[in-house]
């Protein structure tokens, strides 16, 4: 088990120090939630930070380095090629998922009682239960699309990527009845389920 701060049973809590090196994406991000904490305290504007972890479902148009999920579902329908990147190009690396359908219910629970949530900070994201590393999208992915490929393996590490974030969202699940109620087989049925029901539209944008 993790010793380090804000490394729990569960995941990454949100104690875990923010000092050093964040990559210009996690610097912006930070940056984000120090600007909304200003616009609360200088204007009264309730404000909740949800720092979530991969967020996926239909009509996210997914990359390589965002919405990766749903990118490895696209790549899958349309025989795109793909790359096991990093930590020896085994696709062992695990995020936790969460359904965009799952995020949307929490946020309306937050619009609906702002007091309750305001000035407060919570990691959301599926958690242990809903996470799984690319080596089993990709068992998943090549199930539901009937595509099997041939990955290409780059073993060399890019900087800031890490081989698991798993969300702890233990503080989110004291304050709220809240849970994600979808797994992450049921996030990628979803996707190739959207894909599939607009095919032509969605090969266009992928070119």
């Amino acid at each position: 088990m993790q010793t380090a701060p804000g490394w729990t049973a569960a995941g990454v809590a949100e104690t875990m120090p923010l000092e050093g090196a964040r990559t210009f994406y996690g610097t912006t991000k930070l940056s984000a939630e120090f600007l909304a904490a200003e616009f609360a305290a200088q204007f009264g504007v309730p404000v909740v930070i949800n720092r979530c972890g991969v967020i996926a479902g239909p009509w996210q148009m997914g990359k390589v380095d965002q919405g990766v999920f749903t990118h490895w579902m696209l790549a899958h329908e349309y025989e795109k090629p793909l790359s096991y990147i990093g930590f020896g190009g085994t696709g062992k690396q695990v995020r936790d998922l969460l359904h965009v359908d799952d995020l949307v219910e929490l946020i309306e629970m937050q619009l609906a009682d702002p007091a309750h949530w305001s000035g407060q900070t919570f990691n959301v994201g599926g958690g242990r239960e809903v996470s799984l590393s690319l080596l089993e999208a990709t068992g998943i992915c090549a199930g539901l699309t009937g595509h099997e490929l041939e990955i290409a393996e780059v073993s060399e590490d890019r900087d800031g990527d890490v081989p698991l974030y798993i969300s702890d969202c233990s503080r989110l699940f004291e304050h709220t009845s809240w849970r994600p109620g979808r797994d992450a087989k049921c996030v990628l049925a979803d996707i190739h389920e959207w894909i599939e029901s607009d095919r032509d539209r969605v090969g266009e944008v992928l070119g």
